[in-house]
């Protein structure tokens, strides 16, 4: 069995959306002979856990843990000092610090262990710095770079870019891992093409494997669909930048006010760590007091059998350059599940396409509220009225199974060995 060195800083027990797809990829790599040896963080002060992913893991894979030198996980009075520093002065991201007080035992661990070749993943993109450093180091090594989202083309990087100085710095970062790793990876077309078109040499080392949902996240899960007494419309994961449910609330008011959504009959439900204050806000602004609730993070299968619990989900990507780039890791979880998604994302986007190719939901505009209106009240009447009128393709949905999806990742770790 071939072994493959998978750097991530991101990994449980840390919890959130950004662990999913490497502790997937590590889960089911052994399906396709190769053995995954885990280089990642301390747990120490890690704030969002998820125990439950952790144990998704197989017990005797080989974890190696480096301390984690995250200043945002300094003592209550110092953190703010910490974030600050993080953001604003450590280049790429926080994680630099990890990644150069790391590097020793990077290479020692690829000596001792033998490997075969190494993975990187972003966020954060000190990943791939130490990736490149390795890669010095071992030049015979395969090493593939996996990019969640773009980097200095991310929409939110755009939306607030740094001083110029560290823009040159980050572009010069990007470049270098453009230019010597041996394979590419972005998880959707368009980022491709992104990458490509500002660097055309990358052209026959990028590729596509999109993220995914693990089916056997949905065991013992209770997959009915519920009789529930209120119209149950369920968000899961974090609002930030663009993404903001403020015209979906307005749509909510405006239905409700104009007599077509009973105020009694539709409840919201927003599972994840919020800025309560300025959700609560937005929630005033609307009257809808009684309609949304704030739930906290929850353990992944827990909030899985939330969305199997509700009548329609909420997808929200939100707009500007950039945005029509983006799937979001949820939406294929959300597919799965096969309620309807009322999806609030660019129209010409790849999150759109990939909803109306599964025929698993409706599709509106974040800014647009009238279509807002129109498919929020559409999937209502079809609650009301017991009426489905979506029939989701399952074999297209099944393309995105996280074993699937492995399986590509390995054929790309074959090309290289």
């Amino acid at each position: 069995m071939k072994k493959a060195l998978i750097i991530a800083y991101q990994f449980p027990p840390m919890g959130g959306s950004g662990v999913q797809r490497t502790t997937k990829f590590v889960k089911y790599m052994r399906k396709f002979n190769y053995e995954p040896v885990v280089f990642t963080r301390k747990v120490e002060n890690m704030k969002l856990k998820d125990e439950t992913l952790l144990k998704e893991i197989p017990e005797d894979v080989k974890i190696v843990r480096t301390k984690a030198y995250d200043l945002t996980e300094l003592p209550k009075g110092f953190n703010l000092i910490g974030k600050a520093i993080s953001r604003k002065v450590l280049i790429p991201d926080g994680e630099r610090i990890w990644q150069v007080f790391s590097k020793d035992e990077a290479v020692r661990i690829i000596k001792k262990e033998n490997i075969d070749i190494f993975y990187t993943t972003s966020y954060p993109y000190s990943d791939h710095l130490l990736g490149l450093y390795l890669k010095d180091k071992f030049p015979n090594i395969p090493w593939v770079a996996d990019f969640r989202d773009e980097w200095t083309n991310n929409p939110y990087l755009l939306d607030n870019p740094h001083y110029k100085i560290r823009m040159n710095i980050e572009k010069d970062m990007e470049k270098k891992i453009m230019k010597n790793a041996d394979y590419l990876i972005t998880n959707t077309p368009i980022m491709k093409d992104n990458f490509i078109k500002s660097y055309p040499f990358t052209k026959d080392k990028f590729y596509v494997i999109p993220n995914g949902f693990d089916e056997l996240d949905f065991n013992e899960l209770d997959e009915e669909r519920k009789d529930n007494e209120k119209f149950t419309i369920t968000y899961t994961g974090s609002f930030y930048g663009r993404r903001k449910p403020d015209v979906f609330f307005k749509a909510c008011k405006e239905l409700i006010d104009e007599g077509k959504i009973s105020k009694d009959k539709i409840q919201i439900k927003l599972i994840g760590n919020y800025i309560v204050k300025k959700l609560n806000e937005m929630i005033e602004r609307n009257n809808l007091e009684n309609i949304v609730d704030i739930l906290p993070y929850m353990k992944h299968k827990k909030s899985i059998q939330k969305l199997l619990d509700s009548d329609a989900l909420l997808l929200i990507v939100g707009p500007g350059p950039g945005a029509e780039a983006f799937y979001t890791g949820k939406i294929f979880e959300y597919m799965r599940t096969k309620r309807t998604i009322l999806a609030l994302v660019p129209e010409k986007g790849v999150a759109a396409d990939v909803v109306r190719e599964t025929k698993t939901g409706y599709v509106a505009d974040s800014r647009d509220l009238i279509k807002i209106k129109k498919i929020l009240l559409k999937s209502y009447n079809e609650w009301v009225n017991n009426t489905d009128k979506l029939q989701p393709i399952e074999e297209k949905i099944n393309e995105f199974d996280r074993v699937r999806l492995t399986e590509r990742l390995v054929d790309i770790f074959n090309k290289g060995i």
